[in-house]
């Protein structure tokens, strides 16, 4: 059995101690907050679990091998790299850290100990995106284009813009599902409240090939949307998150572009499109908690050490994006490269 504790209860943390709680091989020894509120709702419904409001106990009680980290993002460098130092496993919330350095430090510290470092990238276990994923690798051919949009009214938060509140959930998820890495980034957007960060934003991503994603977040839309398109030239996918049943939509069209061109003293270009009509189905899908999915491999990875699917690397990746956009955004749009991000495995 793998001792785990939790520390941060409020958001996401009820969430991880639930299924922690239910997790084959997890035994949740505590949890920890500065709320203590939140620790006598702890109380009351696991009885059986410690609880306290120092981080510190956590490091050394012998029985903890494992600690997942739900708190405000700005903590977290400074908690998990405690946790590594003192030999436990982490599983660190989205985004993984603050800056690329941060990041780039958890890592070396987890790779030096021999430890799991995972990050709560939590979409990546959902049936629908590794569906996804299974049809960019094998079905749509050469892929030509991501969009997506993630928007909603609310909650506007005070310590990041939208872009690491948000777009992080999508480019998680496009890190996953591409078969290529982006090699720059450029962010425009806007915060329509003086001194706050931005509410809202339009990422452009650009890749070795012709691939390019977009990628739009807001806090200010009157409705929920959560859907992308993933475009190849052979099939489409419409993914949509609030779809209650056919999250997943292949559809079997497409364009035929045939460039031809004639010179008479100058170059003429014309371009003849054709057009495929075809069907759409929506495969069947694991409905399975993603969240339940992804502590069970945790605990399976500290168990056998072994690398889970959004391990450090992948979080590393995703915040070096995060502060590139962060950049392009405070620059109006300038493109930023991002170095080095094949060389990320």
């Amino acid at each position: 059995m793998i001792g785990v504790a939790v520390v941060g209860y409020g958001y996401w943390g009820p969430n991880l101690v639930r299924n922690f709680w239910e997790t084959p091989g997890a035994r949740l020894v505590a949890v920890c907050d500065l709320r203590k509120d939140r620790l006598a709702a702890v109380r009351s419904r696991y009885p059986a679990v410690h609880v306290t409001g120092d981080f510190d106990e956590l490091l050394s009680d012998p029985r903890i091998d494992a600690i997942a980290i739900a708190t405000p993002a700005a903590a977290h460098f400074k908690l998990a790299m405690k946790a590594l130092m003192a030999g436990k496993h982490v599983l660190v919330e989205k985004p993984m850290a603050a800056s690329s350095d941060e990041a780039r430090r958890m890592l070396e510290e987890a790779a030096r100990r021999r430890l799991v470092l995972a990050v709560d990238h939590t979409f990546v276990h959902t049936g629908a995106v590794r569906k996804m994923r299974d049809l960019v690798q094998d079905g749509l051919g050469d892929v030509y284009y991501y969009d997506s949009v993630r928007v909603n009214l609310g909650l506007f938060q005070r310590d990041v813009n939208v872009i690491w509140d948000l777009a992080v959930h999508d480019l998680s998820i496009m890190d996953y599902v591409l078969p290529e890495r982006p090699v720059a980034v450029s962010a425009t957007g806007m915060s329509h409240i003086a001194g706050e960060p931005a509410n809202i934003a339009y990422l452009n991503l650009f890749f070795e090939s012709k691939l390019i994603a977009h990628i739009h977040v807001n806090w200010l839309a009157p409705v929920k949307v959560r859907r992308t398109l993933v475009g190849g030239s052979s099939k489409m996918i419409l993914y949509d998150d609030l779809e209650p049943s056919e999250k997943i939509k292949v559809y079997d069209r497409g364009v035929t572009l045939n460039g031809s061109s004639q010179g008479n003293g100058e170059k003429v270009y014309q371009m003849l499109v054709g057009y495929r009509t075809g069907d759409m189905y929506a495969p069947h899908i694991d409905v399975a908690e993603a969240l339940e999915i992804e502590l069970r491999q945790f605990v399976e990875c500290v168990q056998r050490n072994e690398r889970p699917t959004a391990d450090g690397n992948a979080g590393l990746r995703v915040v070096k994006i995060l502060e590139a956009a962060s950049q392009s955004l405070a620059e109006r749009g300038r493109v930023v490269e991002l170095e080095h991000m094949r060389r990320i495995a």
